[in-house]
């Protein structure tokens, strides 16, 4: 039969199955000595003042989260930062920003219609009110293929929203590439007056001062630059026979080759576009109404528009658009304006 095993004081062996953790207690004699307390439970005093420092800023911390409410701010940083999973467990997702509607706007700008005013103030504007003015470096090139197409309406969808396109670019049809279609704006004016502004342009550039008609037409002849609009009605240059007064439609018809031929289908394709797709479609000649109106409709982009634009100061920002040559005689205008009789 086995014995029970003695302990050095005598009698039976109180913890047969080993000596609890840290030793036996005090009172047992050669126990104490011989098995002394694991390291870890030694405390030094410094030891001891760390740990209650340690609860005081648990302590402070749970009280902090009482009063706001919550826990502070970076600890739940610094929870996501360690785990997305246990963050988003706890507290679900984080709080989406809160977009205007709507957040993505384009402004495929007819050219000589008043669109560098109109960039220039959304320019102010996207400071002030902090949305993304997304423009283009391209300014001649209207007409896209299908790759380029796909690839300007990836860029734009892209883009940071709230968001702001500009550029001159017949209409693109966003939900055609699987993306979200956007809402339009733009700005026309009376084609003839369009053509009139174009006229001049070509030869002496606009109110900036630069030289840019020398590069726009660098081979234009002097005569040629300086050639009165009236003569040149009169004696039926191609330029003033055929001014390209169906300019504007492909704007708002898109990128179908039939967009670009003059008739009936094109015009009627351009008339459902704006129906379903702009928002608004404004007339230079009535411009201050124009602003008024976008300001009412998309306050986000165009809340104080108006006053800037008639602000003095601004005067030099944002002239009013428009060109000082003289207009041709108005019984000279009938010829441009049968282009667009229908027929």
């Amino acid at each position: 039969m086995k014995k029970k095993q003695q302990h050095p004081g005598g009698g039976a062996d109180p913890w047969p199955h080993g000596t609890p953790l840290g030793g036996a207690p005090p009172g047992l004699g050669s126990w104490k000595r011989r098995v002394p307390l694991l390291p870890f439970l030694r405390f030094s005093l410094r030891d001891y003042g760390f740990c209650m420092a340690t609860l005081l800023v648990f302590c402070l911390g749970s009280l902090f989260y009482q009063l706001s409410g919550g826990p502070p701010r970076f600890l739940l940083d610094l929870r996501q930062y360690l785990g997305n999973s246990t963050y988003l467990d706890d507290h679900g997702p984080p709080p989406s920003k809160v977009l205007p509607f709507p957040s993505q706007v384009v402004y495929n700008r007819v050219g000589k219609c008043g669109s560098r005013t109109v960039v220039l103030l959304l320019r102010i504007l996207s400071e002030k009110h902090g949305f993304n003015l997304v423009t283009s470096d391209i300014h001649n090139k209207t007409r896209l293929t299908k790759n380029e197409q796909m690839e300007l309406i990836k860029n734009i969808s892209t883009a940071e929203q709230p968001y702001l396109f500009t550029r001159h670019v017949h209409f693109l049809n966003f939900s055609r590439f699987g993306g979200d279609q956007p809402v339009y704006i733009n700005i026309i004016r009376d084609p003839v007056n369009r053509f009139l502004s174009n006229y001049f342009f070509r030869r002496f550039g606009d109110w900036r001062g630069e030289q840019n008609h020398m590069i726009r037409t660098p081979s234009m002849r002097q005569e040629e630059r300086y050639l009165d609009i009236n003569e040149c009605i009169l004696e039926n240059y191609p330029e003033c026979s055929n001014p390209r007064l169906f300019y504007i439609i492909p704007y708002f018809c898109g990128q179908h080759p039939r967009c670009r031929e003059p008739g009936e289908w094109a015009l009627e394709r351009a008339k459902l576009n704006v129906n379903e797709n702009f928002l608004l479609v404004g007339i230079l000649e009535e411009l201050e109404d124009v602003l008024l109106l976008l300001e009412r409709f998309l306050p986000h982009y165009f809340k104080g528009v108006l006053s800037i634009y008639k602000d003095p100061d601004q005067q030099e920002v944002c002239p009013p658009p428009g060109f000082k040559a003289s207009r041709p005689h108005s019984q000279l205008q009938s010829p441009q304006r049968s282009w667009l009789a229908p027929g």
